[in-house]
């Protein structure tokens, strides 16, 4: 009996439709491994370097309000004026070296690398003589003059640890876009370890409260910087993209600067938001408390951002990877993989810290009034840790003032912009043209390489 061929053509259909979906979800299983080779050692990294300003806050935060809110405010000032700043430019990098190696053009990955150092560098000359005066800007605006003065011995200590920055963040990020991972995670341990009893050392055994605190993050930062430096100097593995500093490096800062400002822009509005709370936290009624509060709320915040930071480090590295390879398709399966990723993350994380919610504050403090109002806000960083900790300091301005509901007014301006801009992101993300970004990512290498040829011959020329 003959089959009609209608049904024929319904078999194969379904036949073709299983085989899609299945090569579908092959892919998607194939890049989540990729992503959890890199991602796995890049938010352990994450973690470890941020522990080590979380340790330092923890530890002043048992010698007594004034010295937690004192570094809690410096802490602030210090991110949103300069660590911040750099993490920004830094982003430039990711998108420059990732896509240079992804290209196969290995010899633009150490001259980026050295174009950022350059730059980021220079950056930092103007910050630490404002961090020097910072007591007279915090009294200015308003701020506690006890508390302005502490801020001051924290944020003079800590100026060595921008400077140290300014070159480790370069660092990490070209052996980030290299997938060299298991040096970052290696060195980042070490590094804690070293850092836990000298900062226990510095704060109560010598009693240098404040200061100890500061030293200790400055030496720790040194210590790790120190590390990768050594290894990107003697390791096989960077052999075809050593950093060295040439002409080249300064040819290029234009076009680093060019990638830079829009990521600063991009990182220091959201980092700058978060920190900003703190110093609206210092005029509220009972300053010290509620600065204490909010700080560790954001520490809190800020350690959980590790996470998707880290994720996200390893989307980046794939995108741009796959980008300067010329697979928009591949780039794109990398996006999704890691939203759901970063959506699992999120839920696991909100729902433990609401179950320790009445135990959370001790880690931070004695303070059976800072316990309790940590307990009553942890509700809120659930949602902000759902959301990403992305949020619009107008709301928070108006809720924390207007309403009367002082930290917790503040914290809910962070909810309400987190779903604001995470809704604008997924947008974004959801309409991108791969086809057309990895057409530029073509170009963009094929131009530098241009550029660095002309002037190589420029100098020929001059020589003879």
């Amino acid at each position: 009996m003959a089959v009609p061929v209608r049904d024929m053509e319904v078999e194969v259909s379904e036949k073709d439709g299983v085989a899609s979906w299945r090569g579908t979800l092959f892919k998607y299983g194939e890049e989540l491994k990729k992503t959890s080779r890199i991602a796995g050692p890049m938010v352990a990294v994450s973690v470890l370097q941020y522990l080590l300003q979380v340790i330092s806050v923890v530890m002043v935060g048992h010698v007594n309000q004034l010295t937690l809110a004192g570094v809690a405010i410096a802490t602030s000032m210090t991110n949103v004026t300069g660590f911040s700043l750099l993490s920004g430019l830094v982003g430039g990098l990711e998108t420059l070296c990732g896509q240079a190696y992804g290209a196969r053009q290995y010899d633009k990955v150490g001259v980026y690398t050295c174009s950022a150092i350059i730059s980021l560098l220079l950056v930092c000359i103007p910050v630490c003589v404002f961090w020097i005066f910072i007591d007279k800007f915090l009294i200015l605006i308003g701020q506690d003059h006890s508390i302005s003065h502490e801020a001051r011995k924290y944020a003079i200590w800590v100026i060595p640890a921008l400077f140290s920055s300014a070159i480790l963040k370069p660092v990490v990020r070209y052996l980030q876009s290299q997938s060299l991972t298991r040096p970052l995670l290696a060195s980042s341990f070490v590094v804690l370890c070293f850092h836990v009893p000298l900062c226990w050392a510095l704060i109560f055994k010598f009693k240098l409260g404040t200061v100890g605190a500061a030293l200790a993050f400055s030496m720790s930062n040194w210590l790790y910087l120190i590390l990768l430096v050594l290894y990107v100097k003697y390791s096989a593995s960077c052999e075809t993209t050593r950093i060295s500093f040439t002409s080249e490096a300064f040819l290029v800062i234009g076009q680093f600067f060019r990638f830079a400002v829009p990521s600063a822009v991009m990182v220091c509005l959201k980092w700058w938001s978060l920190e900003v709370l703190v110093l609206l936290s210092g005029l509220l009624h009972n300053p010290k408390l509620e600065t204490s509060v909010l700080t560790i709320c954001l520490t809190i915040s800020t350690l959980h951002f590790t996470l998707p930071y880290g994720i996200g480090a390893a989307a980046s590295t794939r995108v741009s990877n796959e980008l300067g390879a010329g697979n928009p398709q591949a780039a794109r399966v990398a996006v999704w993989t890691v939203i759901s990723l970063a959506a699992v993350e999120a839920v696991i994380v909100s729902t433990t810290l609401f179950f320790c919610r009445n135990i959370l504050g001790y880690a931070y403090s004695n303070d059976q009034a800072i316990v309790s109002y940590i307990a009553v806000m942890t509700p809120l960083i659930c949602l902000s840790v759902i959301t990403d900790s992305i949020q619009a300091v107008i709301s928070a301005v108006v809720l924390g003032f207007t309403k009367h509901m002082n930290a917790k007014g503040l914290w809910i301006g962070i909810v309400v912009g987190s779903i604001i801009q995470s809704t604008v992101l997924f947008l974004i993300t959801s309409f991108t043209n791969w086809q057309k970004q990895a057409t530029k990512a073509s170009v963009r290498m094929s131009k530098v390489g241009s550029a660095v040829e002309n002037e190589e011959e420029s100098t020929r020329n001059e020589d003879v």
